[in-house]
């Protein structure tokens, strides 16, 4: 019994990691939308990454009242229904819609771990956006995309006279915003002040990465 029950363990962490894993090899929607041109594009994985590194930062400069560590935790967690559902970006289905498909892939994912129930509530808290650590966390994954826009931008990676077939480029939204002249990435960052709910210190980091060049200033050695 006691071997079953160890090989039941064994197979769990294995099953959950070789699922998880997957998120190396899922590149994020938007930019494969935008035909990103580069060599490399941002996987779900790296997001994740990115995300957590830029948590750490605004909690050391901000000095949020907040659980850093429930936060890394949180976003670690954050993308699980991506494992099985894929990246579907708010432009290719509702809210609604994804919440229900992410919500059902996330319970079946974790349902054999014996933290599952655990874990998914902490989920369910990060998608709700009503405690401190998951309204910060929240911010930040939603300002971590833009900045990485900015970075593509700087690189040259986005052609905007070349969108066909794109339906985020034809979003009345979207459309309003480019159609002022601002470049790719000015657009997201200000469709993200507008439409995400910024406290004032994520809008001033915001702000900052619209108004400056940023990257090569701070990988040189």
């Amino acid at each position: 019994m006691n071997e079953e029950l160890k090989m039941s363990k064994e197979e769990n962490v294995i099953k959950y990691y070789v699922l998880c894993n997957k998120l190396k090899n899922i590149i994020r929607t938007g930019w494969q939308d935008w035909n990103v041109n580069r060599n490399r594009i941002e996987s779900v994985a790296e997001h994740i990454f990115g995300v957590q590194m830029l948590a750490i930062a605004m909690k050391s400069e901000y000095q949020y009242d907040v659980d850093i560590m429930k936060v890394i935790y949180m976003l670690a967690i954050h993308e699980l229904g991506e494992t099985i559902i894929g990246d579907l970006t708010q432009f290719q289905v509702s809210k609604e819609e994804k919440e229900k498909l992410e919500h059902e892939a996330v319970h079946n994912l974790l349902s054999s771990l014996l933290e599952g129930e655990q874990i998914e509530q902490l989920f369910l808290e990060f998608d709700a956006h009503q405690t401190p650590e998951a309204m910060f966390a929240y911010q930040c994954d939603k300002l971590e995309c833009d900045i990485q826009s900015k970075l593509y931008d700087q690189e040259g990676c986005v052609d905007l006279a070349h969108q066909e077939g794109n339906a985020t480029a034809n979003n009345e939204f979207v459309k309003k915003l480019l159609e002022t002249g601002q470049s790719w990435s000015d657009m997201w960052l200000e469709f993200g002040q507008r439409k995400y709910p910024y406290d004032q210190n994520f809008m001033s980091v915001s702000t900052y990465v619209k108004n400056n060049e940023i990257g090569q200033s701070y990988t040189k050695k």
